[in-house]
């Protein structure tokens, strides 16, 4: 028996499109939050939501869908690329015509719902509301996208990184206000592809984040020769705090605190106060640390995965290797907080301790004469 669009929906059939639209919310938010943002199941839903407002009470078969397409792509790489790009295209567009929307209805003070996107990935519900916050539900999928106010998501953020164009690829800004996803980690919402998020006055609460390494021909055009092009995901709150998941893979961090758990592959964080709670940290991540500032490990054990070849930069050129720091007993069981003036003035920190050390010996053999 074909699933009808009511079916899908789980209401009565012939119901209001009252009842049709706040059963489709319902779907909506429940798979967001329990069910870690599944596209397929979104992208069901939402046709069938569609289907029912257009008075369709059955959806389309698999062919019917593909001949109604606006382009399907075939199996090569070829085809695959071309379709990407013309999604972004046509996403990027949307979110042009979605933050004109939404910088329309701050400027009126006003409430308002509406969704945006594609239908071969699924839309977005934004809404705005009278708290000025305004709220995306569904993955963010490509181009430029500004706001006034804070931003709350449900669903991951990706970009196309295969995109020759600036305006195509996803780039978000916060102006006022901070960018949150709820229960990110829980959830499974995360961030990759190359996206870059900006909160210029706020803080940012994020789930894992994943940058994208692509293997292409040679610039030069030398035969069987490939390079390696770097995807850089990138978090920036320069006025706030950036609180993540596991970091992987070519991403960038930067902001006054940033409170992270594993940094794996290719990551360089800039920060005055850096928390790393994980106990991975590989030996290609950088460490980029503020004047005056203090960065800790806060693993509870030895330290062994915290390679010992991870670099912490300073801002006058000193640098430091974490092994030195593990022979500070800075690093294992917690860590210690490690500052900016340690690294910097450590030499002489150390050569102090060591006097001082040797002036007490020689003070306790006089007395035990």
């Amino acid at each position: 028996m074909v699933e009808s669009n009511y079916d899908i929906l789980k209401i009565q059939s012939g119901a209001s499109k009252k009842d049709i639209r706040k059963a489709y919310r319902s779907l909506v938010l429940k798979i967001h939050s329990d069910r870690g943002g599944d596209d397929e199941k979104f992208k069901k839903i939402k046709r069938a939501y569609e289907d029912l407002q257009n008075g369709k009470t059955y959806p389309d078969s698999a062919d019917e869908r593909k001949e109604k397409a606006k382009f399907y792509s075939g199996d090569s790489d070829a085809d695959q690329r071309r379709k990407n790009l013309l999604l972004s295209q046509d996403i990027s567009r949307e979110m042009k015509t979605a933050q004109e929307w939404a910088g329309a209805l701050n400027r009126a003070s006003a409430i308002g719902q509406r969704l945006f996107g594609s239908k071969e990935l699924g839309q977005m519900e934004f809404e705005r509301k009278i708290t000025k916050t305004l709220t995306i539900k569904g993955k963010f999928w490509a181009g430029n996208f500004t706001y006034d106010n804070p931003v709350i998501m449900w669903g991951s953020v990706t970009s196309p990184y295969i995109s020759p164009y600036e305006k195509h690829k996803t780039r978000i800004r916060i102006t006022n206000g901070d960018f949150r996803m709820i229960d990110s980690i829980r959830n499974k919402y995360d961030i990759d592809g190359g996206a870059k998020i900006t909160v210029d006055n706020g803080d940012m609460e994020v789930g894992s984040v994943r940058g994208k390494r692509q293997r292409v021909e040679d610039p030069q055009g030398r035969v069987g020769m490939t390079t390696v092009r770097e995807h850089f995901s990138e978090l920036s709150a320069p006025n706030g705090k950036i609180v993540t998941g596991d970091v992987r893979d070519t991403v960038k961090l930067d902001a006054d605190t940033i409170i992270t758990l594993n940094l794996v592959d290719n990551i360089k964080v800039t920060g005055k106060n850096i928390l790393v709670y994980g106990t991975k940290v590989t030996y290609d991540v950088e460490f980029f640390l503020k004047k005056g500032g203090k960065i800790r490990f806060y693993d509870q054990g030895s330290g062994f995965d915290i390679s010992d070849d991870a670099i912490i930069n300073l801002e006058n050129g000193k640098k430091i290797k974490i092994r030195d720091l593990k022979r500070d007993k800075m690093i294992s069981l917690g860590g210690k907080d490690i500052t900016y003036d340690y690294i910097d003035d450590r030499e002489n920190i150390k050569k102090s301790a060591k006097n001082n050390s040797g002036n007490k010996f020689g003070f306790g053999k006089m007395f035990h004469k």
